[in-house]
């Protein structure tokens, strides 16, 4: 864990209308994750949770880029190990933070596989600050899709980047840029975006100043949404930073 930097966080997760919750997410000594499993029954369970344990080796740790890219490799050829039920192989998923610092300067840095997604909410204003992994994504991207009719597209749940995937190796999307004291970063699985607008995230997450009340309401608000998939939320306050003299700027560091 980073010296000088203070967190507080709180973790929420419901199955929604799902038989069985394949999230799984983790939180503690810097490291904040959620992963969301596919392939049928207990496969995206088993998953979700496979990942989640082979990255979670950061924790505690001040990672760089070039060791999340190792440890998410990794995490791939985990899942990939796992026996397939049927035609379908096992996948997942995988996107948070972890805090470490660069040039003695604390920084967050967002990985991401797949459609879950990390945000920064700062001076109020909420950023996604992953881009997804899907072919709406990309169709939005090429100006095929609105934006606005990207959450009703009937290919939306087809995810194009996964964890266990049919490709021999899978890399990250990486971004590293300084920790600011009331910095709130949101970390979810695809089951709060698809029940509630961003706009309502914002909301709710300027209304509840615990990161605890905040992830609890944001589930509670998707399922009474009628949110179909599992839903996970894991919310994360940097309530105190404090750099060492001589540290770069945060100019320096933002990527």
């Amino acid at each position: 864990m980073v010296a000088g930097v203070r967190l507080r966080y709180g973790v929420a997760t419901d199955q929604a209308a799902r038989e069985t919750n394949e999230d799984t997410a983790s939180a503690s000594d810097g490291l904040f994750l959620v992963a969301d499993g596919m392939g049928g029954h207990e496969a995206g369970e088993v998953a979700s949770r496979v990942a989640v344990d082979v990255v979670a080796r950061l924790a505690g740790t001040t990672p760089t880029m070039d060791d999340v890219t190792r440890v998410v490799r990794e995490a791939h050829s985990a899942v990939r190990e796992l026996p397939a039920e049927g035609q379908r192989r096992p996948g997942t998923t995988l996107t948070g933070v972890v805090v470490t610092e660069h040039a003695g300067v604390p920084c967050w840095l967002v990985l991401n596989v797949g459609d879950s997604r990390t945000y920064r909410m700062a001076g109020g204003m909420l950023e996604q600050v992953t881009q997804d992994h899907s072919e709406v994504a990309e169709l939005v991207e090429q100006g095929l899709v609105a934006v606005e009719d990207a959450a009703r597209h009937p290919r939306r749940h087809v995810v194009t980047r996964v964890l266990g995937g049919a490709a021999s190796r899978v890399d990250p999307d990486l971004r590293m840029f300084p920790v600011s004291p009331g910095d709130r970063m949101v970390v979810c699985s695809d089951g709060l975006t698809e029940a509630l607008s961003d706009a309502r995230v914002q909301a709710v997450l300027r209304t509840e100043r615990h990161p605890r009340a905040a992830a609890d309401r944001l589930v509670r608000e998707a399922l009474a949404a009628g949110a179909q998939d599992n839903v996970t939320v894991v919310v994360v306050d940097a309530v105190a930073v404090t750099r060492e003299p001589g540290a770069a700027t945060g100019a320096d560091v933002a990527r």
